[in-house]
This record gives structure tokens, C-alpha cells and sequence, in this order.
């Protein structure tokens, strides 16, 4: 069963994290089934045409009211040889419902029977006795039957070698397998070795290749928003002044310009006279409004980027106040919000939004401090 990731819902307040996947719901009236949606939660709510939980879904399933498969499919062949196969156990609606409720642990955080059926190998590799063969046995039977193969996360010899640790010596695994022996036994226990050594192996190699990673969360996303200011700008620095449309005069390209709002606008016009209007305009939202109704270059779409991106070097590294302000965000990224702008340029919720001002701030915070790090002369020196 693929499921998608994530949903929730809200109870009192709180987010309740969830998980859904589609399944055949049996109408009422006709009795034939159509595809929707099953919602799980983290509190063990379910949802289908309806609110309910595990007890409640075992009984919708075991009513033929919902199916974890389409019934009206033709079966699925019969495998001629079940060591042979590559296929999982068929996904039936007991299988289904011990997958449901897995997906509420792992949503809880909690271990997975795939989580405790490793933890079983682990405890086994220890013990290799009897009892714990057993609990391995019993931790990998706790795995939904049509997930079984993927538990080892091997796609080569599947769930191969535990199925061949739970046969007796002497015996067929599956069946109709090979004769289990001592030294397969023995073999099975090396391979979890094996894949323990080529683990940590990466595991250092990744520390290596990643020293560089951070080691703790950085700081909270810095939502810029569009504020209005009727009483005029507030003269105490703060987020503000990353607003685009935020009076700092910039020189750019051979010309004075009010504002990034400005610059950029005047710079988008075609025509000469156009570009000047622009530029004179008394607001950054009237500038806007101007600029947004004028024809303008024919290569726009491809050098607006590169444009923004100068502009916004321009306007922090010719006002060091701001260029103050955008440097104490530190590692936070930064989501320019807004509804005057494109979606290209801002962070929209529904998805659109690109967020290119944020990213761009974001590019130019690290060039400041760059700047810091190795001032201009020093990035100019000469390397022996």
C-alpha cells in the first residue's frame, strides 16, 4: 500500500499528524466499489466516508464495505515456487489492517513491527540461541505478510535469509527451497555482520564527506512580511527594511534609484521615457503599479534574476545599517511574503510561490559575510 504524506487535523488546537492511501469503498446502494481516500491518525482516528477506528476498520473490512484491493480485479497468478518467487504475500485485508495500525505507531514515533523485527535481529546477533531465533521469529511474523520482503531492505535476497534462520537443519526452506544446513544457518548470522560493518562503514565515510553539516537546528524561518505604513517608515531598524519597496537610494547601472521596487521596475520598461517615469515615481507601489502596465524588454524573463540579484547586492552593500539588519538573521531562511509581488518572487502557501527575493537576501547575507570574512584586497592578493 503507497501512502501520502503528510495531512492532519486539528483537535482543540493541537495538530494530529496523519497519513493517507486509497482503498474501494462499496456503495451502498449499488454495491460496486469505488477508489477514496482512508485517512489515519495519530490518535487512531479513521477516516473513509466516515469517522472510526481500528476496531471499526476491521469490521468495515471484514464486511467486504471497504477493500484494500480492487475485488472486482481478476486474482493474481499462483506462483509456481514460493522460494523462487519475487513477489510479496498477497495484500488482504488482515495484512492491510496490521498495516494501518503500524502506520499510527510510526506516526506516534514509536517503532514499526519492521523497527522491532531489526531490533530482534540485533538482540539475536548477540544470542544466537534458541529463545532468540524465537523472538526473531516472532518479531518478523508481527510484519504485515505483504511487507516482509522489503524488512531487510535487501531488493537482491529479499527476506531470504530469515526465512532460511526460522527452517530447521534438514529441512526445505519454504518447501520447496534448498536443504537448510548449519553453515546457512551460520552464513545468515554473517550476513547481518556483513551489513553491520557496511553501515558503519558509511556511516564514517559520511562523517567525513559531511563534517561540514550542521550540527543543530539553525534558526527559525524569518517570515518577511508586506506591512503597510501609513505614518511612514519606522525609524528603529528592523525586518522592515527588507521589504523591496523600503526607501533606501541605490546607485545601479549608472542611475539613482528610490528603491529596489524602483530600480527594478524602471530597468523591466522598454522605452526610454517609460523607464524614467518609472524611476520618479513617488512610491515603490506606485512604481510598481507603473512598471507592471509598461511594455517591456524582450529579454526580461531571462535576466530578471540576475537583475533582482544585483539590486539587492547594491542596496545592502551601499547602506551598511541594512546591511546590518540582514546579517543578524544569521542562518535563518528567509520567506519574503506578500500579495503585490509575483508568486516568483515571494513564498505563497498553496505551493506557486518561489520565493526568489527570499533566496536572493539569503545569497547576499552570505556575500556580506563573506565580505566580513576576506575583505576585497585580501580576495584580490595574488597566490603564489
Amino acid at each position: 500500500m503507497f501512502w501520502e504524506i503528510p495531512t492532519y487535523r486539528m483537535v482543540d488546537g493541537e495538530r494530529i499528524d496523519g497519513a493517507w492511501c486509497h482503498v474501494w469503498r462499496r456503495h451502498r446502494v449499488d454495491s460496486r466499489y469505488f477508489v477514496a481516500d482512508l485517512t489515519v491518525y495519530a490518535d487512531g482516528a479513521i477516516g473513509c466516508g466516515g469517522r472510526t477506528d481500528l476496531d471499526g476498520l476491521g469490521r468495515l473490512l471484514a464486511k467486504d464495505l471497504l477493500a484494500p484491493t480492487d475485488p472486482e480485479a481478476p486474482p493474481f497468478p499462483r506462483e509456481p515456487s514460493k522460494w523462487a518467487s519475487r513477489n510479496g504475500e498477497p495484500l488482504t485485508p488482515e495484512g492491510f489492517l496490521q498495516e494501518v495500525a503500524d502506520r499510527v505507531e510510526q506516526l506516534n514515533g514509536r517503532p514499526t513491527a519492521a523497527q522491532r523485527c531489526w531490533d530482534a535481529i540485533r538482540s539475536f546477533q548477540q544470542d544466537p540461541g534458541e529463545a532468540g531465533r524465537e523472538r526473531l521469529r516472532a518479531a518478523y511474523l508481527a510484519v504485515p505478510p505483504h511487507l516482509r520482503i522489503y524488512v531487510l531492505g535487501d531488493m537482491d535476497r529479499q527476506d531470504r535469509p530469515l526465512r532460511i534462520l526460522f527452517t530447521e537443519v534438514g529441512e526445505r526452506a519454504d518447501g520447496d527451497g534448498p536443504v537448510v544446513t548449519a553453515e546457512m544457518h551460520q552464513e545468515v548470522l554473517e550476513y547481518f555482520d556483513r551489513g553491520d560493518r557496511g553501515v558503519e562503514s558509511e556511516r564514517e565515510r559520511r562523517a567525513v564527506q559531511h563534517s561540514d553539516d550542521p550540527s543543530g537546528p539553525g534558526r527559525p524561518v524569518l517570515v518577511s512580511l508586506e506591512t503597510v505604513h501609513p505614518r511612514g517608515w519606522p525609524e528603529e531598524p528592523g525586518p522592515f527594511m527588507l521589504r523591496n519597496d523600503f526607501p533606501a537610494r541605490i546607485e545601479f547601472a549608472g542611475a539613482s534609484y528610490a528603491s529596489v521596487v524602483h530600480a527594478y521596475w524602471a530597468l523591466a520598461a522598454a522605452e526610454d521615457a517609460d523607464r524614467e517615469r518609472i524611476r520618479e515615481a513617488a512610491t515603490g507601489r506606485e512604481a510598481r503599479d507603473l512598471g507592471g502596465a509598461v511594455r517591456h524588454r524582450s529579454d526580461w524573463a531571462d535576466v530578471r534574476l540576475a537583475v533582482m540579484a544585483g539590486l539587492l547586492r547594491a542596496k545592502y552593500t551601499q547602506h551598511p545599517g541594512l546591511a546590518r539588519v540582514l546579517l543578524s538573521t544569521g542562518d535563518a531562511r528567509i520567506s519574503y511574503t506578500g500579495l503585490w509581488d509575483a508568486p516568483f518572487w515571494r513564498d505563497v502557501p498553496d505551493g506557486r510561490g518561489r520565493n526568489w527575493v527570499g533566496r536572493l537576501l539569503e545569497l547576499t547575507r552570505s556575500e556580506l559575510l563573506a565580505e566580513q570574512l576576506f575583505p576585497a584586497e585580501e580576495n584580490g592578493a595574488a597566490v603564489p
